[in-house]
């Protein structure tokens, strides 16, 4: 057993602020010389960076689809090691998640025996936000829903209110936060406007300041204290250094969606991560195999047509069958063409047949169930990973016999195919957690080793 002081900061709704408090409690708890350590509940890659920047320590996902519910302790021990404090930022309302409320945050906040905190943005109302605080606490007595955070009054007069409503029913105020245009973060259309392009300190800052002196940060801190120790197992079923190789892992404003707790399970395998540029590099690193994955490559579509010399050089090491896994963005940047929001067409990599293009709707966002069609750098045909699709943009969808997957979506049980495959080049718009699918590490990283030694052979070296 392990005592790790945690809480859960959930929301009714999403839009309610409980990214911006979170961030702001980062950075207070952090300018009282507290070592904080975020999580992120839900398959979220662009809330973590903000947090990230206000507490100084990479942020990790927490959930229950993509990972086994058996190891988020795990993972929250391993990751909180040496911190003082763990915040767990909710997603969506507290009760919102997958088929059946899966890696809602609600469930995550049970697994993990973690006191929760609901923001309420009371903004047009009044005492109806103790009604609504009220239904939230009742809708399931198993969750420890211990206080509310207060966001967006209008004023003194206001806040007085609520908290007189709040007294009413017994529920603790934690904060109440007034409304401040200068909290507010650019977006578009995933959400955020990632931290790689806006480095936002003086708004991370900001908000620090506005959440010291809103919400009772020594309450807090008590509350995360009380949370009951967890038990602790190494549950990860994997061989630690068993294969020697190097893996390439695209990273720059256009390649930025990693969970570091899964980049963690190459390391434990044996890899070493070496990051490049597909927008700013001329040329690969000295690697054995290749990760891109998601992010924003529609919003630097021109830049990274133009660097030719690095979609030449992807181009072949494809061609030479290393063993390259291309997720959602990257998916789109080792196809042949991609179409932005403009209208205007930028050639790839071109490994993988067919053009992506983007549109104003929303195509997919969901958990899926992803089935190989035949063997490939994930495993043999027919194994299954669970997986996450987020994407504004379409593709003409491949016939069932070229298709990489089946997919089946969790919310409805619907199947079709995605993703293609090239030699040892396999893309889809599946994001995964190699946490989750150890199998599926297994065999990426064998393949990269074995890479690295038929190549090795190749040139005389072994």
């Amino acid at each position: 057993m392990k005592n790790i002081p945690r809480i859960v900061v959930a929301a009714t709704q999403s839009g309610a602020g409980k990214t911006t408090i979170v961030t702001g409690l980062l950075a207070a708890l952090r300018q009282q010389g507290l070592q904080v350590q975020s999580f992120k509940a839900g398959p979220d890659y662009i809330d973590p960076g903000y947090h990230a920047l206000a507490s100084g320590r990479p942020a990790h996902n927490l959930d229950s689809w993509l990972t086994a519910p058996e190891i988020l302790p795990e993972i929250l021990a391993t990751e909180a090691a040496g911190a003082d404090i763990a915040i767990i930022e909710g997603v969506m309302g507290l009760y919102d998640g997958g088929r059946q409320g899966i890696s809602s945050t609600a469930e995550i906040a049970k697994i993990l025996k973690a006191p929760v905190l609901l923001v309420i943005d009371a903004k047009s109302m009044g005492a109806s936000a103790a009604a609504i605080a009220l239904g939230f606490r009742e809708y399931d007595k198993d969750v420890n829903l211990a206080g509310v955070i207060i966001n967006r009054l209008g004023s003194d007069t206001h806040e007085a209110m609520v908290r007189e409503a709040m007294a009413k029913i017994n529920m603790p105020v934690y904060g109440a936060l007034h409304r401040d245009d200068g909290l507010s973060m650019p977006e578009r259309h995933l959400g955020l406007v990632p931290v790689e392009e806006n480095q936002e300190r003086a708004v991370v800052a900001h908000m620090g300041e506005v959440v010291a002196k809103s919400a009772d940060l020594d309450k807090i801190i008590a509350l995360a204290r009380s949370a009951a120790p967890l038990p602790q197992a190494d549950t990860l079923p994997l061989t630690a250094g068993q294969y020697n190789c190097r893996i390439g892992v695209a990273k720059d404003e256009a390649f930025s969606f990693y969970y570091p707790a899964s980049l963690k399970v190459l390391e434990r395998l044996g890899a070493e991560i070496v990051t490049f540029s597909p927008l700013h590099d001329h040329e690969v690193p000295p690697v054995d195999g290749l990760l891109i994955g998601g992010g924003f490559p529609e919003m630097f579509a021109a830049q990274l047509a133009a660097n030719t010399a690095m979609r030449q050089a992807l181009y072949a090491l494809a061609q030479d069958g290393m063993p390259i896994l291309a997720e959602c963005g990257g998916y789109m940047y080792m196809k042949e063409s991609l179409q932005d929001f403009a209208g205007s067409s930028h050639a790839m990599v071109g490994a993988l047949p067919g053009r992506t293009e983007m549109t104003a709707k929303l195509q997919m966002v969901g958990y899926v169930e992803a089935e190989l069609t035949a063997d490939s750098v994930l495993g043999r045909q027919g194994e299954k990973i669970r997986g996450h699709e987020f994407h504004f943009s379409q593709e003409q969808a491949p016939a069932e016999e070229t298709a990489a997957f089946i997919f089946r979506k969790l919310r409805n049980n619907t199947k079709y195919p995605a993703g293609r495959r090239f030699k040892n080049v396999l893309g889809s718009y599946l994001h995964l957690h190699f946490a989750g699918c150890p199998q599926a590490a297994v065999a990426f990283v064998s393949q990269c080793a074995a890479y690295r030694q038929k190549r090795g052979q190749d040139n005389g070296k072994i």
